[in-house]
């Protein structure tokens, strides 16, 4: 059952230092870091190559083919937040375009994530107003019908909680809930650190075969080498 009609206008964010430690880390990065969950589906793509955002989430729950929750959202908006959108059915309707992000880059957005449609990609990129969609629709909306803003939402898959931190760039996009994103940014040091060793190894001529010791486990599953 969806909670429509309402507006929490006072939500909790993470520790802003803690989501500038995240800034640093691609999506697979923190993935993995936080156990290969978090991630939203395949299907939300950058409306241009270099979008890419990290932020808190303001959730706004959409009727299809309505937006008007989107500008009562604009209103909730403190810098650095990331508005993240999702509707109550499918839609693919054009939600969002310059107009909004004009607004919502007044108000200190750091960009957009909706399963839906967006619009006007052109002047989004020219602004350099990250935007994360279901698809590029020129289909407008309409204003009648209630949503809420600052709810859970499940968008693309993925629960969001206002406040957890939401990172999007060219290789998809991951939600950090609130509570774990100073633990993640740590993970995901060690990790980008560990990672480094291996990269060096491999520069140097090593296989994976042999860095992963998978020699001896791909003999007992059967593999056979014929010359």
């Amino acid at each position: 059952m969806f909670d429509l009609g309402v507006v929490h206008t006072n939500i909790a964010r993470p520790d802003p230092a803690d989501v500038e430690k995240l800034k640093q880390f691609g999506v697979p990065t923190i993935h993995e870091a936080m156990g290969r969950v978090g991630l939203m589906r395949p299907y939300m793509r950058p409306i241009y190559p270099t979008a890419r955002l990290c932020g808190p989430a303001v959730t706004v729950l959409l009727q299809p083919g309505d937006n008007w929750m989107l500008h009562v959202a604009a209103e909730q908006i403190t810098p650095g937040d990331v508005v993240i959108a999702a509707c109550t059915t499918e839609s693919e309707d054009g939600f969002f375009g310059e107009l909004l992000a004009t607004s919502m880059r007044a108000q200190g957005a750091a960009g957009l994530v909706i399963d839906g449609g967006c619009r006007d990609t052109q002047e989004l990129e020219a602004m350099d107003f990250p935007v994360f969609s279901r698809a590029i629709n020129s289909k407008g909306t309409i204003k009648a019908t209630l949503g809420s803003v600052n709810i859970p939402v499940v968008c693309a898959n993925a629960l969001v909680h206002p406040g957890d931190v939401v990172v999007a760039d060219f290789d998809g996009v991951v939600v950090v809930p609130r509570d774990r994103v100073s633990e993640v940014a740590e993970a995901a040091l060690k990790r980008e650190e560990f990672e480094e060793t291996k990269r060096e190894k491999f520069r140097n001529g090593v296989l994976g075969l042999d860095l992963y010791n998978m020699r001896g486990t791909l003999e007992a599953a059967g593999l056979k080498y014929i010359d």
